[in-house]
């Protein structure tokens, strides 16, 4: 087995522990529960977005229902 595909599984498996974590916690796994996202150049300018995961609401269960949908659109 190559180094790379142990580096996707690994990613593989650090991913579902985190979306395992975050559902018990019924957050969204994108935003972390917060409802909103900052990448590292807006956090200068301190402008916050909707969390496209969940459209804001930071649950759990709108992530789950939007992922659903977009695979049903594919």
């Amino acid at each position: 087995m190559s180094l790379w595909q142990k580096l996707k599984e690994w990613h593989k498996k650090r991913y579902k522990k985190r979306i395992e974590k975050m559902k018990k916690q019924g957050k969204c796994p994108e935003c972390r529960g917060t409802g909103y996202q900052i990448s590292a150049m807006e956090a200068m300018y301190s402008a916050l977005y909707d969390c496209s995961g969940c459209n804001g609401s930071g649950l759990f269960t709108d992530w789950e229902n939007l992922k659903k949908a977009s695979k049903e659109n594919e």
